[in-house]
């Protein structure tokens, strides 16, 4: 099979040789269920997942859950329920939403609270290495030797960091973007004891210890002289700033290597031309879907149906669409005799290394099955319908 090929925001990134993949994807803060924008990132990496596999190449595949996190307290609150129960509660029904959209699960799902004391570790590491100051009873990470890397301008970063959980107005900060590493408690909030104080890790760290730590071993800590600490870091493009960016940064405050090879970021998906959002309650969920009687298989080939990294948009139309292709995929698998199938095998491995072109992958299936409605012959529908599982998990 072809190496695979990734378009980033850093360059082009290609995964030569056979060696294992470190694959960390952002996860879930579990305070409300899988909407479409969700399913479409996970769905993204499963893919990736499945290339490799389909390689022979081992993936360790590391997601994270943001159990402990300011909405996820805000809603417990909201509705009058403890903030574990709600964690719990919305992360089964997120797991059973991936199970049956066929998303291999990751080889670890770790909760932010079963990481308290890694993350203190990481913390009085980077003191020692002069990257942690205090503002009152807060420790704060000192982003000076990492603003070379912004990946967007300065004025921007400002702007957007206020809007995604930073504090860039706070006195005594060194600079407006240093994100927060340990809040102290608050009255009524969880709490974990660690040498910082009683409190709870900020966001970046958070998911840069889990990274380091499930992926790297249990020496993450150490000075490392490798080329980079993981492969992959993935999740929606609104996590390349400040996100991404800070949990790199972290990183490299920890063991003094670059943090990824790769930075692969999927695109928001809108409903009927807005943008979806909790703010303007025009989320699509997964669940909602299917206890509607939605075939996961058709909500999966709808999603795969547009490129990864480009913004998108649902509607009832993109979703009849989907469903009539499905059905005509399946009719053709059905038949004894169907077109070739080795070079049509072949064009979804050649679309999904260049850049993950699942939308070519799907065309080349449906002028497959098209032929074979016309009459062709000389394939096998076994050979094809085990590629689609393969390769894009469709199960059909």
């Amino acid at each position: 099979m072809r190496e695979l090929s990734l378009k980033t925001p850093y360059g082009d990134r290609i995964f030569t040789g056979d060696k294992p993949i470190g694959m960390y994807v952002c996860g879930i803060t579990p305070y409300d269920a899988t909407h479409l924008g969700h399913a479409a990132t996970y769905l993204t990496f499963d893919v990736i997942n499945r290339y490799f596999s389909a390689q022979g190449r081992h993936v360790d595949f590391v997601e994270n859950i943001t159990d402990i996190d300011d909405p996820l307290l805000e809603r417990a609150v909201r509705d009058a329920i403890d903030w574990r129960d709600l964690a719990a509660d919305q992360i089964a029904l997120f797991q059973s939403d991936m199970t049956a959209l066929r998303v291999i699960p990751p080889v670890a799902y770790v909760p932010a609270t079963d990481v308290m004391d890694l993350v203190s570790q990481a913390i009085s590491t980077m003191q020692v290495n002069g990257f942690v100051y205090r503002v009152e009873e807060d420790l704060y990470f000192d982003i000076s030797t990492f603003l070379d890397e912004l990946p967007i301008a300065y004025e921007e970063a400002l702007k957007i960091f206020g809007e995604r959980g930073g504090d860039p107005t706070r006195a005594g900060k060194r600079n407006p973007l240093d994100p927060i590493l340990w809040l102290s408690n608050k009255p009524g909030e969880p709490g974990w004891n660690s040498p910082h104080g009683l409190g709870r890790p900020g966001w970046h760290i958070e998911c840069c210890v889990i990274a380091l730590r499930f992926l790297t071993g249990p020496d993450f800590l150490k000075h490392s002289d490798a080329v980079h600490s993981i492969d992959i870091q993935g999740g929606g493009s609104d996590l390349i700033f400040p996100h991404h960016f800070m949990s790199a940064a972290q990183s490299a405050a920890i063991n003094g290597a670059p943090f990824s090879f790769s930075f692969v970021n999927t695109g928001m998906v809108g409903l009927d031309g807005e943008k979806m959002s909790k703010s303007k309650g025009n989320l699509v969920f997964v669940s909602k879907l299917l206890a509607k009687g939605v075939d996961p298989m058709v909500i999966r080939y709808a999603l795969l149906g547009g490129h990864y990294s480009s913004d998108r948009m649902w509607n009832n139309d993109l979703l009849n669409t989907a469903h009539e292709e499905v059905s005509a995929i399946r009719s053709a698998l059905s038949r004894e005799g169907v077109a070739e199938t080795l070079p049509v095998i072949q064009r979804i491995v050649d679309c999904l290394a260049n850049d993950l072109d699942t939308a070519g992958a799907l065309s080349a299936i449906l002028q497959w099955s098209k032929a074979t409605q016309t009459g062709a012959t000389g394939g096998s529908a076994g050979e094809m319908s085990r590629a689609l599982d393969l390769l894009l998990g469709l199960a059909l």
